[in-house]
């Protein structure tokens, strides 16, 4: 799959350096992958959920949130936030 856009991914990392190991897994698992359908994504992220039509990521023990929007068919993440639990908890994500 191939992730839009990875420039999220490092600007909540030179926030959050902590954060910068797991995201760069989170990454390599997504890009040498091709998930067909939720149900195979669910079987490599064990942590996600499903809101709406997006899907959240628990990253780094369940320190971070990653949300995206998922198109199977053409392989893409679309990345809409990266997220401290505390942000997400907040829901300003949501709008």
């Amino acid at each position: 799959m191939k992730v839009i856009s990875n420039s999220a991914l490092r600007r909540f990392a030179a926030l959050h350096p902590q954060a910068d190991e797991a995201l760069r897994g989170w990454r390599r698992v997504i890009e040498k992958n091709r998930f067909g359908s939720w149900a195979e994504l669910k079987m490599a992220f064990n942590t996600i959920d499903k809101v709406g039509e997006l899907a959240v990521f628990d990253i780094g023990g369940n320190k971070y949130r990653l949300i995206a929007y998922i198109r199977f068919e053409k392989q893409i993440v679309y990345i809409k936030a990266v997220l401290t639990h505390r942000d997400y908890d907040k829901g300003a994500w949501k709008s």
